[in-house]
């Protein structure tokens, strides 16, 4: 399957599960493919055949954006060099959930989360450590009984009832002795932090030096400033106190910004942020909802009501308005 197929597949499955879809980031260089929000939920997802073309700077980019744009980051793809992805289980490429799918679909549409990820050492399972704790009371076990019917060390089931995770093996194993379901969803929506990749999320990339004034407007009317590395956007601009975020391009206004205007519009209704693209000369006053400032307006503005009231104002293009 190519990979345009395969992100249209993926597009459609998350449409039928009901996400609104940005537009395909159809750039180079870029983090994530497309952006999807359904009720709270907000996605920036990365599509790949072979998902060991996905490499830590794409990661951790996706993993700064997520938290700036409160979205989960998630690859989902078909194989690894070596194998194809396991429908049911959650593998993990530089801290970012990735799934295959048959994974995906059984997640977003039939709403079945996956029980097993894949970490080194082989596939693991999340136990309710209090459900398996109440059943070996019940059944009047020792914590030496249980483990030796598992072949384990007695401190091994005490770290399994402390919360600690079982192998594949080991769950079957308890459930098929206890006769009890003791597995727990891996959530890949919240909560993967415990189990994913221990690397840190990397710094934010320093500001270009072409869009030092833009930032530093921002920074003077009380948004901090968010660099990115490669997305459709220069950076994240985020204002806190008023819970607003911005996403900003900057260049020439050539048909390449054009496009990227277009992306920014359609990522930030999903992630219901605005959109400023900030030009050497205007000729237009927006494109799909990003709104267009001259490079001199920008750096007159004086406050964060300044910038909103000039976004809101510059509304449709007209010439969008007669194409429609």
């Amino acid at each position: 399957m190519s990979r345009s197929a395969l992100v249209g597949n993926v597009t459609a499955m998350l449409e039928d599960a009901g996400f609104l879809v940005s537009d395909r980031c159809a750039i180079r260089p870029k983090s994530f493919d497309i952006a999807a929000r359904r009720g709270e939920d907000v996605l920036l997802v990365k599509i790949l055949g072979n998902i060991d073309a996905f490499d830590a700077r794409t990661g951790g980019e996706m993993r700064r954006l997520g938290t700036y744009l409160n979205a989960t980051p998630i690859v989902v793809g078909l194989r690894t060099r070596d194998e194809d992805l396991k429908p049911g289980v959650v593998y993990f490429r530089h801290g970012v959930p990735v799934l295959s799918p048959d994974t995906a679909m059984d997640l977003f549409v039939e709403e079945v989360p996956p029980l097993i990820y894949a970490a080194p050492g082989g596939l693991y399972v999340n136990i309710d450590s209090e459900v398996l704790a109440d059943v070996r009371e019940e059944k009047e076990w020792s914590l030496g009984r249980l483990a030796k019917e598992l072949g384990v060390s007695r401190r091994t089931v005490s770290k399994y009832e402390d919360g600690m995770d079982a192998s594949v093996e080991v769950a079957a194993q308890l459930e098929e002795l206890f006769e009890a379901p003791l597995t727990a969803p891996v959530s890949v929506l919240e909560g993967t932090e415990d189990i994913r990749d221990d690397e840190p999320t990397p710094e934010d990339p320093d500001v270009a030096p072409e869009d030092e004034p833009i930032a530093t407007v921002f920074t003077r009317i009380g948004f901090e400033v968010h660099p990115t590395d490669r997305a459709p956007f220069k950076t994240v601009n985020e204002n806190a106190r008023r819970r607003e975020q911005v996403l900003t391009g900057h260049s020439a206004f050539t048909e390449a910004a054009e496009k990227r205007a277009r992306i920014m519009s359609s990522v930030g209704e999903v992630t219901r942020t605005r959109s400023v693209y900030v030009v050497d000369e205007l000729t237009r006053e927006s494109v799909d909802g990003t709104a267009l400032i001259e490079e001199a307006e920008m750096e007159e503005i004086e406050d964060a009501d300044d910038l909103r009231d000039l976004i809101m104002d510059r509304g449709v293009d007209p010439e969008e308005e007669e194409l429609a």
